[in-house]
């Protein structure tokens, strides 16, 4: 029986597709009272869990271009994306039909300068700021989680140099 298992998990293995390819803005902005660092969170319009927007490739855009669109559609935020990725995480998608298609999410940074009071799918999710603590107990991914703790002290770390000069 052994071997009949050890058949069908390498049969599995060959058949099993790459993660499918998302782009993710990480949107930021600082407070402007505090100058505290907060990151927007959105829910998903499936499950109602916290994610930050993403999407799948478009013709034509580059990476960081769709992450942008992406919170644009989804957040109404625009702003200064980041050319150079924050990091990847990965996650299963649950497609309309049920089924579950594993995603490699590219993060870039999004400082935002800007909130539309209309945007594609406004109405369709809740959309929050919150300090990059509330952020990563939100959020379900582990990857995702130290992306955004990463970022924090990285930004956190740029305030610090930029007070001392």
């Amino acid at each position: 029986m052994a071997i009949l298992a050890r058949i069908a998990s390498d049969v599995q293995l060959m058949f099993r597709r790459p993660p499918r390819q998302q782009y993710a803005a990480l949107c930021y902005r600082a407070r402007k009272k505090t100058a505290e660092l907060e990151v927007l969170l959105l829910t998903s319009r499936d499950t109602g869990r916290w994610v930050i927007p993403k999407g799948w490739p478009m013709p034509g855009k580059l990476s960081h271009e769709v992450a942008a669109r992406e919170a644009f559609e989804e957040a109404g935020v625009r702003g200064t994306v980041e050319t150079e990725p924050l990091g990847a995480f990965n996650y299963d998608k649950v497609l309309k039909d049920g089924i579950q298609v594993p995603c490699r999410v590219q993060v870039y940074a999004l400082d935002v300068s800007d909130l539309a009071k209309n945007f594609k799918e406004k109405g369709e999710r809740t959309v929050e700021w919150v300090s990059c603590n509330e952020a990563i107990k939100r959020v379900r991914e582990p990857e995702l989680r130290n992306i955004i703790l990463a970022f924090e002290r990285r930004m956190t770390a740029g305030f610090a140099a930029a007070e001392t000069k």
